[in-house]
């Protein structure tokens, strides 16, 4: 069986790049030319949200292709993971920082839906912001927040795999599997003693 794991590697570290990259230049880039080129605060949210109604698909995309390499990493290196020390620690933190961007950015769409309906001039859309009337003027602040938060904890992401990447150094695991083993078997062995 082949060591390598090109495949779910890419798939990992490519959709992560897509989500991190994405979010940021949309905090950054898509946000300010809405700024710049909405006269009214309507017009604003309608071209930002046109945008960020555009990337959502994509978004999906990388995250599931991100997901999904994560996932066949994880099935790759358990031994790694049980074995070595730090790297269940690392994986921890790096599931916990997962789990946190993946509801901020589901937090960050319903924000965004709530305030394109509102500021649509679609009537369909008016009778349904209509039908659930929303603060515009909190859901904006949120959303500014929330979308700030994804590239925030995706680009943790971006360092937790950097930390991954130095625990599999062979210079690396040897010495982490030693003392992981060494430090279970020192209540068995002070216990016996």
């Amino acid at each position: 069986m082949s060591d390598r794991n090109t495949l779910i590697r890419s798939l990992h570290d490519v959709g992560l790049a897509a989500w991190f990259g994405g979010s940021l230049m949309g905090a950054v880039g898509l946000n300010g030319a809405a700024k710049d080129q909405g006269e009214t605060p309507r017009g604003r949210a309608r071209i930002a949200s046109s945008g960020w109604g555009k990337w959502t698909p994509v978004n999906a995309a990388a995250i599931g292709a991100h997901l999904f390499g994560g996932g066949g990493l994880l099935a790759v290196n358990v031994h790694r993971v049980a074995a070595q020390k730090g790297v269940g620690a690392s994986t921890t933190a790096k599931t916990l920082v997962t789990s946190a961007a993946l509801a901020a950015t589901a937090y960050a769409r319903v924000l965004g839906k709530k305030v394109e309906l509102a500021s649509s001039s679609d009537p369909e859309d008016t009778a349904k912001a209509v039908e659930h009337p929303v603060d515009l003027d909190n859901a904006r602040r949120q959303l500014v927040w929330v979308q700030w938060a994804v590239p925030a904890l995706t680009g943790c992401l971006v360092v937790l795999n950097a930390l991954h990447g130095e625990q599999q150094r062979p210079e690396e695991q040897l010495p982490g599997m030693w003392e992981r083993a060494r430090s279970a078997a020192t209540p068995f062995i002070t216990q016996h003693s």
